[in-house]
């Protein structure tokens, strides 16, 4: 019998949502997630219900790590739930080889010299249309054809490996999940111990504030700036390194967007803000001003 035809609870796939919560319950309650912290990202469960099985993995690839938390319906079992992880798993990678433009025969360096088209290959295609979309939500500030060598996509190709590993989780049964990389994660479901996912949202550069506690249901969170490298970001206006602020995070439905639109706030500063007026479905948490 084939994953796709055994039983499984009722999905109906929800708009996301964020709930922003009163900070003092959370004084003694740990998080489930953190962003932004120099110390540990994940923190164990309290319990998993009889029902569930529960599973944290963590992967690298040539240019970054990242966490899968699963809460896994049982009648998946373990081996159908290592199966699911596995191929997760396989699409990062996938990804990291064949769309990194720091890889001379990628796809995306392939684009650059003019060897192929973004119709010669379905996904590439939905990666060019995503960011030609980016660059008229944010005025040109997300511009992947203004990078310094050619197109290069890399302000949401993070975010959008991580949205095509947890489509894979989705198609596997699997709807309660986290995926997490770097300062940017994908939750949907529910964590373990049955709750919502509790997240800790450090503030990028001032580590005396207290974390900014999310619970969530469905959503992204996507940060720029965090790396400690100046100027990894360019002006596409300019083609000078941006330095209007120190970070930039933005919360919303989908993490390839909420990535683009971190990078596109960091470049723009300020007047980035006005993204996320009249009813957007983004939020930008912190766009913390450089001094």
């Amino acid at each position: 019998m084939r994953i796709d035809e055994q039983p499984r609870h009722r999905w109906v796939d929800e708009q996301p949502r964020t709930r922003w919560v009163d900070q003092s319950p959370f004084a003694n309650r740990r998080p489930d997630l953190r962003l932004g912290s120099r110390s540990h990202r994940l923190d164990r469960a309290g319990g998993t219900a009889a029902d569930r099985i529960a599973v944290q993995h963590t992967v690298g690839t040539s240019t970054a790590e990242y966490s899968l938390l699963l809460n896994a319906p049982s009648w998946l079992g373990r081996r159908g739930v290592g199966e699911a992880l596995a191929d997760a798993v396989a699409e990062l990678r996938a990804i990291d080889l064949t769309y990194g433009p720091n890889r001379r025969d990628s796809l995306v360096s392939r684009l650059r010299r003019g060897e192929i088209s973004p119709e010669s290959y379905p996904p590439l295609a939905d990666l060019v249309d995503r960011c030609a979309a980016m660059r008229a939500a944010t005025d040109g500030w997300f511009d992947a054809w203004a990078v310094p060598g050619g197109f290069d996509p890399g302000g949401l190709l993070g975010g959008w490996a991580v949205e095509r590993a947890a489509a894979r989780l989705r198609a596997a049964g699997i709807h309660d999940y986290a995926v997490l990389t770097g300062a940017d994660l994908v939750v949907r479901g529910h964590a373990a111990h049955g709750g919502p996912w509790r997240v800790a949202v450090h503030h990028p550069t001032d580590t005396r504030r207290a974390p900014l506690v999310l619970e969530m249901t469905a959503g992204a969170v996507g940060t720029s700036g965090v790396t400690g490298r100046r100027g990894h970001v360019v002006d596409p206006h300019t083609g000078e390194p941006a330095d209007q602020l120190d970070a930039a995070t933005v919360i919303g439905p989908d993490l390839a967007v909420a990535d683009a639109y971190a990078t596109a706030l960091y470049a723009a500063g300020p007047t980035g803000l006005d993204w996320f007026r009249n009813g957007s479905d983004y939020r930008a948490l912190f766009a913390h001003r450089h001094r």
